[in-house]
This record gives structure tokens, sequence and C-alpha cells, in this order.
């Protein structure tokens, strides 16, 4: 791979929103919204787009984990998509949360996904129809995944540790003040934290939002190359982990390197629980 690429490594992993407004009929092809905000989408959304809910739809209301293949299949079956569905993800804030249900999809082994470049904000802005009528569509047979694959694109506590002590890439992904240690919660979001301030011991802090443009569609290749390459010295060798507090702004970098630039060793990790963490 070019150090400094001209083009994504994956182009087809991003949707334009004139090509979706001429396609939104097509077969085959399935609009998600998934916003941070869940009440979002009731007020207005793509046309035919069906809402997944972060915490709802993806996340196990027991225990500490995603939901499970068999609950994933019904997630599935519910919205009309099948293995060979192209899902269109989109959501608020820079598709944020859309990358993370992207992220989630891929968790269980959906390959056909893709993100809506500029996400709902710019959908909106550029006055493109939307609607509050809520799409049905005939429920589906989606095979229950044989397996989630945590271990490909997913990092846990031990392997997070070995990364640090090896001095391989990490990328803490929150905000600097969260880095630092100054706060133990988003800038905006006082009534969330971690139990420790700081960041992983050797972690290079490059906040998510680093990677998309004020319209919240994303940077050019190679200026993502120089974000990534030189400033946080990711490379094709070696394997990188990104992480976050809960995940989410981790899967929107994780998107951004698997796909945008093509590196196919990167794991993400939510590690709001971690006891290692420095100043």
């Amino acid at each position: 791979m070019a150090t400094h690429p001209t083009e994504y490594a994956h182009p087809e992993a991003l949707v334009e929103t004139d090509w979706l407004e001429k396609h939104l009929k097509d077969d085959g092809i399935r609009v998600i919204e998934s916003n941070e905000d869940i009440l979002l989408y009731d007020t207005g959304h793509i046309p035919g787009a069906v809402h997944i809910d972060w915490r709802a739809d993806l996340q196990d209301p027991v225990i500490r984990d995603y939901i499970s293949p068999e609950k994933f299949a019904r997630l599935c079956n519910r919205h009309g998509i099948t293995p060979d569905t192209t899902c269109i993800f989109y959501g608020d804030k820079a598709n944020w949360w859309a990358c993370y249900a992207l992220w989630a999809f891929r968790l269980f082994g959906h390959e056909k996904v893709k993100i809506l470049n500029g996400g709902r904000d710019k959908w909106k802005a550029e006055g493109r129809p939307m609607t509050r009528e809520i799409p049905k569509y005939a429920e589906t047979s989606y095979p229950v995944p044989k397996k989630r694959f945590d271990k490909e694109i997913r990092a846990f506590f031990d392997e997070a540790l070995a990364q640090s002590k090896s001095g391989k890439p990490l990328i803490d992904v929150r905000s600097p003040g969260e880095y630092r240690g100054e706060i133990t919660h988003m800038p905006e979001y006082p009534q969330e934290g971690v139990l420790r301030g700081g960041h992983i011991p050797g972690a290079k802090s490059m906040p998510w939002k680093t990677a998309t443009n004020d319209d919240a569609t994303f940077k050019p290749a190679s200026e993502l190359a120089k974000i990534y390459f030189e400033q946080c010295g990711v490379t094709p060798e070696k394997d990188t982990v990104v992480y976050c507090r809960i995940g989410e702004r981790s899967s929107h970098t994780w998107f951004v390197l698997t796909y945008l630039l093509g590196l196919n060793n990167v794991r993400s990790g939510p590690f709001s629980r971690l006891l290692f963490f420095t100043r």
C-alpha cells in the first residue's frame, strides 16, 4: 500500500446521497438508520429506511456484551434482511452510531455493508426527501450465524494490555480531555463517565471526528493516510487496536482504517473498565 493513497481502498463501501436518492427502491438493498438519539428516526427518516436502536437491538439487556447470533438473525428477519442484502447505514453526528451498527453487522459476518457518506445531516441539508412512514417488509429467514467474529475485529482487555506492552499501534479516539485524564466523560455528556481518567499507556490520541469534514463526509484518502500512518504510527504490517469508552467512537475509526485505508488487521474495543490507564 502506498503511504499516501490518492483513493479509498474500498470506495464501494461509501454511498453518496445523490446515488441513494435514485436507488431507494432497488431490490436487494436495505437502508438502515441508527442514531445516537434513538428518537430521531420517528421525526423523519429516509423513505424506506428501517430503524436499528443501538441499545435495544444490538446490546444484550442483561450482560455487558453484544447480542447473540440468534438475536441477530431475528433482528434481520424482522427487517426483511437476508445475507445477500446490501445494508446501507446512516445516522446523525457524522455517522457516529451508523458505523457502530455496521461494525456490529460485521461482527456477525454480514459482508454487504456500506455507509451513506455524510449521513443524516448531509441528506437533510441537501433537502432530500424525508418521511415519517414506517416501512413494512416481508419477514425473512436469516440463518443464525455460526459464530461472532470477536477474534477478528474486537479487542479485549488482555489483548489491549499486550498491545500496550509490545508498543504496537494503539489509538485512543476519545476527546483530548478524556485522553489526558482531565475529565472522565465526553465533553457534552457529563452524566456518562468511566471509572478512571487517563489513557492506556502508549496510546496515541486521535479523536474519531478528525476523519470527517464539516459536512460530515469522510476526508480524502491522502489526508486520512497522513492522520493515521504518520501521526498514529499505523502500518499494514502491525496489528492496530482502536478504543474509546463503549465502542461507538472506535467503530467509526475502525471503519476508516479498514474500509477507507484498506487495513485488514484493525480491532475495536470499549475499555471503560480498564484499570491500567495513565495520565
